[in-house]
């Protein structure tokens, strides 16, 4: 059996059979930075971008692409999730918006992946909207904070 679930003995790519896997409860919760200037700031957290609540919006599509993960990176399974919940943490003095994400399913594979394409795209929606405004916004640590259930077991690396 090759060394990395995502080859075969030959080398090529293959998606990890999960047939015999148990089903258990899964949990991860991922995080994403997104800075910007105090002014693009101060006008989504008042909710003055012409394009709409850029918050409300960052988070419908986070959760989006939480739901769609399996259809943007080729390895993952389609599964079937059971929560998703997108938050956002302003920080006024660093003119910085913290997103976190928490994913939740009962299955064979966990959801690690969806929780970090929720914060990612959430940001990149972030970012489209303001961007007639702050073309110098930065997307930056993008991180998994925690992942439960699993042959695996629990990880943790703190929240934020």
């Amino acid at each position: 059996m090759s060394r990395w679930a995502h080859f075969d003995d030959e080398g090529r790519p293959r998606m990890v059979d999960i047939t015999e896997k148990g089903v258990t409860r899964r949990e991860a919760v991922a995080s994403a930075m997104i800075s910007l200037k105090s002014e693009t700031f101060q006008m989504i957290v008042q909710k003055r971008v012409k394009k709409g609540d850029v918050l409300e919006v960052a988070k419908i599509a986070g959760i989006l692409a939480a739901k769609r993960t399996s259809e943007l990176i080729p390895m993952c399974h389609p599964i079937s999730i059971t929560a998703v919940d997108i938050f956002f943490h302003p920080n006024p003095t660093e003119s910085a918006i913290a997103i976190e994400s928490k994913v939740r399913t009962v299955g064979k594979t966990g959801v690690e992946m969806e929780a970090l394409t929720a914060v990612s795209v959430a940001a990149l929606t972030i970012y489209d909207m303001c961007k007639s405004v702050d073309r110098g916004m930065v997307i930056s640590d993008i991180e998994l904070l925690k992942k439960s259930g699993g042959k695996s077991g629990n990880y943790d690396r703190g929240t934020i």
